[in-house]
C-alpha cells in the first residue's frame, strides 16, 4: 500500500493573495475557490500536487519546517522577477557564500531559489 501526494498545505491569513503570488511564481493556470476560503493552485487541473493555501486567524511565527526549493533557467533573472512579484530576502541562517538564494512570499514563507541547471 502506498499513498500520492495530492496537495502541499499553506496555512496563511490572506489565501487568495498568496494563490496570485504563488500562481505567477511558478506559472500555474488551475485555480478553486472552496467554500471555506481556502485556494488551490495547480500546473494545470491534472497535475498534482496542488499548493493549497488555507485560510487561518494568527500570522506566522517562525521560520519555516517545510519549504519550497525552485529550480529556474536563470537565477538572477528569476530571483529579480519574484522580488518584483512581492518576494523578499529573507535570513534563516544560511550560509553568506550559499550557491541558493533565501526569499520569503508575501505572508513570510521562505522559500529557496537554487542555482540554475547546468547546460
Amino acid at each position: 500500500m502506498s499513498s500520492t501526494m495530492l496537495c502541499v498545505a499553506v496555512d496563511c491569513t490572506s489565501p487568495g493573495r498568496l494563490a496570485d503570488f504563488w500562481s505567477q511564481a511558478l506559472n500555474y493556470t488551475a485555480r478553486h475557490e472552496l467554500p471555506n476560503g481556502a485556494h488551490l493552485i495547480a500546473k494545470d487541473q491534472q497535475t498534482t500536487p496542488w499548493l493549497a493555501f488555507i485560510p487561518v486567524p494568527e500570522a506566522k511565527g517562525a521560520k519555516n519546517r517545510l519549504h519550497l526549493d525552485l529550480r529556474p533557467d536563470d537565477q538572477e533573472a528569476e530571483i529579480e522577477r519574484l522580488l518584483a512579484l512581492g518576494a523578499t530576502r529573507a535570513d534563516v541562517g544560511q550560509p553568506t557564500d550559499a550557491p541558493w538564494t533565501v526569499l520569503a512570499d508575501p505572508e513570510g514563507n521562505e522559500f529557496c531559489v537554487l542555482p540554475s541547471q547546468p547546460a
